[in-house]
């Protein structure tokens, strides 16, 4: 039955239409005829191994720090004992092999940085708990006659911080090392992509830090924290103009100018910022590069639609932090420094910068093209990497909370400059051999 008015369509306008469709369909996506499905050989024992080394090598060193930074200096050598184990086990015997059963040098060379870095934790605690077994060697003696328990005490809390570090970064790297990314051309990318998501995550740590722990929050120092963060962007801002392109020596690409400009306006405004900041003043210059940031990352164009918006997101997220902050400052503390509780609100300008980060992490073109590959798309890839931030937050504000409870139960602590005489005592040699008698 026909209508009047409605025009009839004939089987060959129907497929011109189709075609049409089909092509504007196409166009917001990736055409994946030319990736295969990979292959991915013993899954499961891959799976369990990674979680393995999360829950010995990121976990339980991130547990031990907080008891070394609490004063539980025993326990955390306990814990960091069986860190070195673990450890030792990764550098000799377990292996991030990818499919044709080699592991990246990269991947490997960080096992055994991390069997050293935590055989020296574990040595410089014993020496600070007073092990009889180190102690009754003359060398280690003599070398300790002159050494104060204080610089001993920091050493340790020290390597125990570059614990954790080794274990994110190996943790990050074992992807990359099961899949066989970042070889050839795709090394300079994968670097750029884990530092500069890594920066943002340490950033988001931070906010987190002088939220959670009340002598940092309610510090009334000289300079605010506004101040501090615009040091950083200036001097980060500096470096990166400086070194993107070498000046006068090469052309300039696309890249190169993505690079320097945003170098320019790190260092442009956080000189405004330092300047606004002075007197310890609030500012909202942190958080407006945050924002320009974000904008100039989700108008990146990449080769694949769906590392545009992966990277489209991952400035949306960034915008957002940047603005949250600026609504922090600027209204929810009117420019005070800090107010009596925290603000639930509070909370999302770190998780939005740790959110970025792992983002930006997962936004290399070798990760994209295995979702491609996978069947997935950027928006359940997206919401995994957004997952595995809500995590990453979980695990930091674990810690700062179980560092906070332990520092609560005791007198004094590192961080807030109130020591007790007691740990300043300088311990010698004839003290160590005055309690053993």
């Amino acid at each position: 039955m026909t209508l009047k008015g409605v025009m009839r369509v004939s089987p060959v306008n129907y497929l011109q239409l189709l075609a049409c469709a089909s092509i504007a369909f196409a166009m917001d996506m990736d055409d994946t005829t030319e990736y295969t499905r990979p292959e991915i050989t013993a899954a499961g024992s891959k799976t369990c191994h990674w979680l393995a080394s999360i829950s010995f090598l990121l976990l339980l060193p991130s547990f031990s720090a907080c008891l070394t930074f609490g004063g539980k200096v025993y326990s955390s050598l306990f814990f960091q004992s069986i860190t070195f184990g673990y450890c030792f086990l990764e550098a000799l015997f377990l292996n991030f092999a990818d499919g044709d059963g080699i592991e990246n040098r990269t991947s490997k060379g960080c096992s055994w940085a991390l069997l050293l870095l935590s055989g020296l934790t574990v040595f410089v605690g014993a020496i600070y708990t007073g092990s009889n077994f180190l102690l009754r060697n003359n060398s280690v003696q003599k070398a300790l006659s002159h050494i104060s328990s204080t610089k001993v005490e920091i050493t340790h809390r020290i390597l125990s911080m570059l614990c954790v570090i080794g274990g994110w970064v190996k943790i990050c790297l074992a992807p990359v090392a099961l899949f066989g990314f970042c070889r050839g051309k795709h090394t300079g990318q994968c670097i750029a992509h884990g530092i500069m998501g890594t920066a943002f995550v340490l950033y988001g740590f931070v906010y987190a830090t002088v939220l959670v722990i009340p002598w940092l929050r309610n510090n009334e120092g000289k300079y605010s924290q506004d101040f501090y963060d615009c040091c950083v962007m200036c001097v980060w801002g500096i470096v990166n103009t400086f070194t993107e392109h070498r000046w006068g020596r090469e052309k300039w690409n696309h890249g190169d100018y993505q690079h320097t400009a945003m170098g320019i306006i790190w260092w442009a405004g956080g000189l405004t910022g330092m300047y606004l900041s002075r007197n310890g003043n609030r500012t909202f210059v942190p958080g407006l590069l945050i924002i320009f940031t974000g904008w100039a990352m989700s108008e990146h164009t990449q080769k694949l639609v769906i590392s545009t918006k992966v990277h489209h997101l991952f400035g949306l997220v960034l915008m957002s932090g940047g603005a949250l902050r600026i609504v922090e400052v600027a209204f929810l503390l009117k420019d005070r420094r800090t107010d009596k509780n925290i603000h639930s609100f509070q909370y999302l300008p770190a998780f939005c910068l740790i959110c970025s980060g792992i983002l930006f992490m997962g936004a290399n073109e070798e990760q994209l093209i295995l979702v491609l590959r996978l069947g997935a798309d950027h928006g359940a890839y997206s919401l995994v990497l957004i997952s595995g931030a809500f995590l990453v937050f979980l695990w930091q504000l674990v810690c700062l909370n179980l560092y906070l409870r332990l520092v609560e139960k005791k007198a004094g602590s590192f961080l807030d400059n109130q020591h007790s005489e007691e740990s300043v005592v300088e311990f010698s040699l004839g003290e160590i051999n005055n309690l053993s008698e």
